[in-house]
């Protein structure tokens, strides 16, 4: 089964240079049920990224661009009153699709960013007295920018813990960046082919469920979220709240994602460690005193790692 999911990234990475994190991230969500959060600069081929994979899967490819002006109907549709009949139709917005590219999703107000709740939890859209059970796979990637840039809106809490990932994306390095202007300015990019079937992916979503993961790693799971919590750790005096009982369902399927990803069978301590700062960092809420030592939550998440033993 990783033979498919390494000849999508191979085919990925024809227009995608480096971020190898975001397109690892964007694959298990995508067999995992998961919505994955990116937050960057602009022009670090965010968009491309998804665009390109769902052209390697043959899916649908929706994109909004989210702006102060944006209304909930913008996203999920709307009901339209025909005259001449006297009835009401229902037109759709772009989140029927299979890949949803909800872009800098943080320049919309809440009222906006909430509409897409209900299309991330439940996976379908109600419009008036109509509720429609969308298409699988479903995957919203959100991208964002900085908080600290202007006219930015931050995420309410019960909106960030949908998402099953925030991913972190950095600028190319030299040589990729040197990569990235030959192909753009002189070679050109290569077409994208499909390359994999939106069966063999929902085939792949059901081989995960076959995928061992031993009762230790389990609790070791749990424990790192439950460390989020915990009063009497050191590192509760920079917490203000820890992570919900869906990180840990969360980081128990990005594991097992993981593992696949990376052609094994069985999920270990290192698919854990490898996918839990994605997993926790927006989902820990620091206090006054953390902001004022300029730490961060992935130095938490560091600091939890290190105290809490591996199986």
């Amino acid at each position: 089964m990783s033979e498919i999911l390494q000849n999508i990234k191979n085919e990925v990475k024809k227009v995608l240079i480096g971020q190898d994190e975001l397109l690892n991230s964007l694959l298990i969500g995508l067999i995992s049920n998961g919505h994955i959060l990116v937050e960057g600069v602009p022009g670090l081929a965010k968009t491309t990224a998804i665009n390109a994979l769902a052209k390697s899967l043959g899916l649908n490819f929706k994109r909004v661009q989210f702006t102060p002006d944006l209304l909930p109907s913008d996203i999920i549709g709307t009901e339209i009153y025909n005259i001449k009949t006297s009835e009401f139709s229902i037109k759709k917005g772009p989140a029927f699709t299979n890949l949803l590219l909800a872009d800098e999703i943080n320049r919309a107000p809440s009222k906006v960013q909430s509409a897409l709740l209900e299309v991330m939890q439940e996976k379908q859209i109600t419009i008036g007295d109509n509720s429609f059970k969308l298409d699988d796979p479903f995957l919203v990637m959100a991208t964002q920018n900085p908080i600290e840039q202007e006219g930015a809106y931050r995420l309410p809490e019960a909106q960030l813990d949908r998402f099953m990932m925030k991913v972190m994306v950095d600028y190319n390095t030299f040589d990729e960046e040197i990569e990235i202007i030959n192909r753009v300015v002189l070679n050109g990019f290569e077409d994208i082919k499909q390359v994999a079937s939106r069966d063999e992916i929902l085939n792949l979503k059901q081989q995960l469920k076959l995928v061992h993961i031993d009762n230790e790693v389990k609790k070791y799971i749990i424990k790192l979220i439950t460390s989020t919590r915990d009063k009497a750790l050191k590192i509760s005096e920079f917490l203000e709240f820890g992570a919900s009982p869906r990180a840990s369902i969360d980081l128990l399927k990005a594991s097992l994602a993981h593992a696949m990803l990376n052609g094994k069978d069985y999920v270990s301590p290192l698919d854990v460690m490898s996918v839990v700062k994605n997993v926790l960092r927006h989902r820990i809420l620091l206090n006054y005193k953390a902001r004022a030592k300029g730490i961060t939550p992935d130095n938490v998440i560091d600091d939890i790692i290190s105290d809490i033993k591996a199986p």
